[in-house]
């Protein structure tokens, strides 16, 4: 079947994806997930109704056993046996997608662009853009045909706290951080026990929320504008880190919408720096 999603599209629309959803050549993944302060079972939700056909991606699950720290990056090897078994071949086109329109999805999208997948878009909207079209759900486990992908790292599409205290040090990079201002600025605790709360010092804030607009990125337009206002220059190079690793993708994906490069993400985030004594933080 020919696919009429450019393959270079960030975005495919709720009926481009029904009226392709069949083919063998796309992988509807569900990547939705949850904070553990929610309380929400993102898996059970998944069982509950999803788009026909996609299978579930676990953040948590398909992640770094050997860390304490959230849903880091998997190696290699691990991460091309989960791809394989959830259905993914080296030549599929990935739609990823999760339940609250724009939040989750991002962290999948840029996952899979550091192993390598040239085919990735996320449904416009998410899961509420589909249900509020009225196309059809269903519920249960899906079984997908073991696919054979074969993962190749990225490592310029991720950084480590290494290089993010070098970019602080030299300004190589601007550091940009999705977190919510009261947390950026240490006036909230961190949901997650045992970090200390700030910023890590000449860190930007650029909170999430302010890039997404009912669900869906806002326009470039908008965007551009909310970039400049935030005093983020989008032509020098940038490095996204948030709490987790998670929100600091949406950071990443807006950047990608203007046209630019994916920038660098710090995967540990502050779950790492925020829990490491000898690196700075600073409140204001």
């Amino acid at each position: 079947m020919t696919l009429f999603i450019n393959p270079k599209s960030l975005f495919v629309s709720p009926q481009q994806l029904e009226t392709l959803r069949s083919s063998s050549e796309i992988l509807i993944l569900d990547a939705s997930w949850h904070m553990p302060t929610t309380g929400k079972n993102a898996y059970k939700d998944y069982l509950n109704e999803h788009i026909p056909g996609a299978v579930f991606f676990d953040i948590d699950a398909i992640s770094d056993k050997e860390t304490d720290l959230p849903h880091m990056l998997p190696s290699v090897d691990f991460f091309s046996l989960a791809m394989r078994a959830l259905g993914l071949n080296n030549e599929s086109h990935a739609v990823v997608y999760d339940s609250l329109g724009l939040f989750s999805a991002p962290r999948l999208w840029w996952t899979l662009q550091v192993f390598g997948l040239r085919k990735i878009s996320i449904l416009a909207g998410g899961l509420p853009a589909w249900k509020s079209q009225g196309l059809p759900l269903e519920t249960g486990p899906v079984n997908s045909r073991p696919g054979n992908f074969e993962a190749r790292y990225d490592a310029s599409l991720v950084a480590n706290a290494q290089e993010v205290a070098f970019a602080l040090n030299t300004g190589e990079a601007q550091i940009l951080d999705a977190r919510s201002s009261g947390r950026f600025r240490g006036e909230v605790p961190e949901p997650r026990p045992g970090l200390r709360s700030g910023h890590m010092p000449g860190a930007l804030n650029l909170p999430f929320q302010e890039l997404i607009e009912n669900g869906s990125l806002s326009s470039i337009e908008t965007l551009e504008k909310v970039f400049q206002n935030s005093g983020i220059n989008i032509q020098k190079p940038i490095i996204a880190t948030c709490g987790s690793g998670l929100t600091a993708c949406i950071l990443a994906l807006a950047i990608a919408a203007t046209g630019k490069d994916i920038p660098k993400v710090y995967d540990g985030s502050w779950s790492e720096w925020g829990g490491m004594e000898n690196l700075p933080v600073e409140k204001s």
